[in-house]
């Protein structure tokens, strides 16, 4: 659901501006460095990156599931640092206080967010929580006005520069599975709240992960998400749904970009007299990345319309993370295969580092095997049940 396609177009045109002219020069600066620079931070506060899908009330943009996901793949056309700054705002660190917030709620942190003062995140993992989300270990005991939260959350996006977590703990004494769960938001600075150092990783340099750790963390109970005990794995799924095709737009940039890069090469580095991309076993690549990335954009932007017309996507979100992901992947070996040698190479190619940095996409927010269970349940559910 389009709103307004004139001021979308616009919007699109200075993303792809931004990305091109300001962000492309800087990556090999940032991924060096694994900071952005703060005068880049600062743009993208002014420019309202952090608030594309808050709401209007609330000082952002309040982009619908299509307008977001159509930005989300500009923006991504990028290294991953670039996304991740914002896209905790964007998605699972306000999604939360959107779906299920109270109005004091909204109006005390979504404006902030929107800005870019606040850095928010979702602190759902834990080291014995991971495709398994409702094996929730971290506490919240009541204690008068207060919950006071221990455990501990791993690998969790920008958790080492944020202002505000989303932070879901089991209420519930012995409760077990999705019962039990609350979310809670926690401000950085709370009492018995801090955040490890920054992981060592693969990729994705510039994007900082680390674990959240809480011992005795005092939370007052009016910061419970929609002051409601008990329902925080049904507003972890409202996250998680919409930010599934979210995160797959942002698996499709980088496909995008790679696929540019390798055309590029392929184009102007010559073999036997002629270009590398004369040669129909590279071109065989090129029209299996063009193919795959057209029919991931195909389905994102479907399931993002039928959310926007109120429609259950938990179906179809999981397809277009799973299918976009691992597509993701797949365009990321054949464009370092069509650069060679050099692909290998940090020296003289930045494919190498697109490699890396999306390695992890068929990881976060659902591995690959979880959403083929996922997806297989769901079909079946769809089934007219068998009477034996």
């Amino acid at each position: 659901m389009i709103r307004n396609p004139a001021r979308l177009e616009n919007l699109i045109d200075e993303i792809r501006l931004f990305v091109r002219e300001c962000w492309h020069p800087l990556e090999d600066e940032v991924d060096r460095t694994s900071s952005i620079p703060n005068e880049v931070v600062e743009r993208l506060r002014r420019e309202g990156y952090f608030g594309w899908s808050i709401p209007e009330a609330y000082g952002g943009l309040g982009l619908t599931a299509e307008e977001l996901v159509l930005c989300a793949m500009e923006l991504s056309q990028a290294s991953v640092a670039l996304r991740a700054r914002v896209g905790t705002n964007t998605g699972i660190g306000s999604e939360a206080l959107v779906a299920d917030g109270t109005e004091a709620q909204k109006a005390r942190w979504l404006p902030r967010m929107a800005t870019g003062e606040l850095t928010a995140c979702l602190a759902l993992t834990e080291p014995d929580a991971g495709s398994d989300a409702t094996n929730i270990q971290t506490t919240a005991r009541r204690d008068g006005d207060d919950y006071v939260l221990n455990g501990i959350k791993r690998f969790i996006t920008n958790a080492p520069l944020a202002d505000v977590f989303t932070v879901i703990a089991r209420t519930e004494e012995g409760s077990r599975g999705s019962t039990g769960l609350t979310a809670f938001v926690v401000e950085r600075g709370t009492a018995g709240l801090r955040t490890g150092e920054p992981y060592r990783k693969m990729g994705q340099a510039g994007s900082p992960v680390s674990d959240v750790i809480m011992e005795n963390c005092r939370v007052p109970a009016a910061h419970i998400i929609g002051e409601r005990e008990g329902v925080g794995f049904q507003t972890v799924m409202k996250v998680l749904n919409k930010q599934r095709l979210h995160l797959a737009a942002l698996c499709t940039g980088p496909a995008i970009r790679m696929l540019d890069l390798a055309l590029s090469h392929t184009r102007a580095r010559s073999q036997f007299g002629q270009p590398v991309a004369n040669f129909q076993l590279v071109q065989a690549m090129i029209a299996d990345c063009r193919t795959e990335i057209f029919a991931a954009r195909s389905m994102i932007l479907e399931a993002a319309r039928s959310r926007d017309r109120g429609e259950d996507v938990a179906l179809t979100a999981s397809m277009c993370k799973y299918f976009a992901s691992e597509m993701c992947g797949r365009v990321a070996d054949r464009c370092v295969q069509m650069f060679g040698g050099s692909g290998y190479i940090a020296d003289f190619s930045s494919i190498e580092r697109y490699y890396r940095d999306v390695r992890l996409f068929r990881l976060y927010e659902g591995t690959s095997q979880v959403h083929q269970l996922n997806i297989a349940k769901l079909t079946l559910r769809e089934l007219p049940q068998v009477r034996p």
